[in-house]
């Protein structure tokens, strides 16, 4: 099959190489997809990089978690009707070498999401690692029906899946973006309310915005760089459901924090509850079949120009994802 594939870290240009590697196939409980599309997102830039003292896992790494295909072939256990079926894949490539960056990818069968024929590939190839992680920050803690979540960096991969499964869920979203010149956009992607962190005194600039009432959650993108934000704006039992940070080791206000018992989650995509994982799938699904989860795609390339694509992604932002179109290399 036509691959890419990394034998060291670091970066794209160096270390990225496309060639041909051996058929893989599936065992236990697995499917065979055959990738369309396959999604590049931060924590697969992260582990080729070696970001976050991460490190090869594996002598040689094909990359990317999430993509989407077509099944072509099963392992025992799996039942062989699911053969032909569309599908997206989450966790390819966690704990497991080889990813979505190839002609085919092997994962376990629960993790091929059944894919509506109205849905485009390019939106489900993206989905699962920002998708899951929006889904369990906004759910982890319970439902949020009648809530006020802020979601920072609403723009982004996560953010843009976090305001839609958090408004689907009944509760009224709050979203911070960069410029002034996003608020229009974010308000549009499904946030009912939306401020912009250029100004001053964001946390009085949120709260006006939910007429002084104090916020019950927050989906947090830079839980270093806003901290102090969400002691003020978070209500006594509040919760920060955090996913990035800038600093890797921010202080943490203590007492502050225990005064109002807020709760801080910490997440990281690759060890979610299984049970947590197909809740996320099947309400993500449902997003994108609704039209409440859009992403834009600022880049599509071919499998050729991965590094490219890695460059691109890196600066991508709330600009729209990068994809690699995988089924036109192997033609």
């Amino acid at each position: 099959m036509r691959a890419a594939w990394y034998d060291r870290q670091g970066p794209a240009r160096e270390v990225l190489q496309v060639g041909e590697l051996p058929d893989p196939w599936p065992g236990q409980g697995e499917v065979r997809v055959r990738v369309s599309i396959s999604g590049i997102h931060v924590g697969d830039l992260g582990k080729r990089q070696g970001w976050w003292g991460s490190t090869m896992s594996f002598p040689r790494v094909v990359p990317h978690g999430d993509g989407a295909g077509t099944i072509d072939a099963v392992g025992p256990g799996v039942d062989p009707s699911r053969i032909g079926e569309r599908v997206w894949v989450y966790l390819a490539q966690s704990y497991r070498p080889f990813g979505t960056a190839a002609e085919y990818t092997v994962v376990p069968a629960r993790h091929a999401v059944t894919l509506p024929a109205d849905v485009p590939d390019e939106q489900a190839a993206g989905l699962g690692i920002p998708g899951i992680t929006a889904h369990r920050s906004i759910f982890a803690d319970g439902p949020v029906t009648g809530q006020r979540v802020l979601v920072t960096g609403a723009l982004g991969a996560v953010g843009r899946a976090a305001l839609a499964v958090a408004r689907r869920g009944g509760a009224t979203v709050i979203a911070t973006v960069r410029t002034p010149d996003q608020v229009e956009q974010v308000l549009a992607a499904g946030a009912q309310h939306a401020v912009d962190t250029a100004g001053g005194d964001l946390a009085a600039r949120i709260l006006e915005q939910t007429g002084g009432e104090l916020i019950d959650r927050v989906a947090e993108l830079a839980f270093d760089a806003n901290l102090a934000t969400n002691l003020e704006i978070l209500r006594y039992g509040g919760v920060i459901a955090t996913y990035a940070t800038g600093a890797a080791e921010p202080r943490i206000p203590y007492w502050p924090l225990g005064f109002k018992n807020i709760t801080v989650r910490f997440l990281s995509n690759d060890d979610f509850p299984e049970s947590a994982n197909e809740a996320a799938a099947t309400e993500l699904t449902a997003a994108l079949v609704a039209g409440d989860l859009r992403y834009p795609i600022s880049a599509r390339l071919p499998l050729a120009e991965i590094a490219q694509a890695h460059e691109l992604a890196e600066h991508s932002s709330a600009r729209g994802r990068v994809v690699l179109e995988i089924e036109e290399a192997a033609r």
